[in-house]
């Protein structure tokens, strides 16, 4: 069976954003003064072939900890779909 697994990397909140707050700098100069934070991530989407849901979970899982995030600088989250 195949899932489709989105994988959501973003940093910290306890550390520095630069590439966020850059992007916040230049909203402001755009006169959008209500935007208060802006935090910059990755969205990666895989399709990955699993016996069963909890299989393709414990694979994205092993993934985003071990290859797609750096677990000293970001965390992540992920949600699987069944593809049809």
């Amino acid at each position: 069976m195949k899932f489709e697994v989105q994988i959501n990397v973003m940093p910290q909140r306890a550390l520095l954003d630069p590439q966020g707050k850059a992007v916040l700098n230049t909203i402001h100069q755009m006169d959008y003064a209500t935007v208060q934070d802006v935090r910059i991530g990755k969205h990666i989407l895989l399709v990955v072939e699993a016996q069963n849901e909890g299989e393709a979970s414990k694979i994205a899982g092993e993934l985003a900890s071990q290859l797609l995030s750096n677990p000293v600088m970001e965390s992540f989250e992920y949600s699987i779909v069944p593809l049809q």
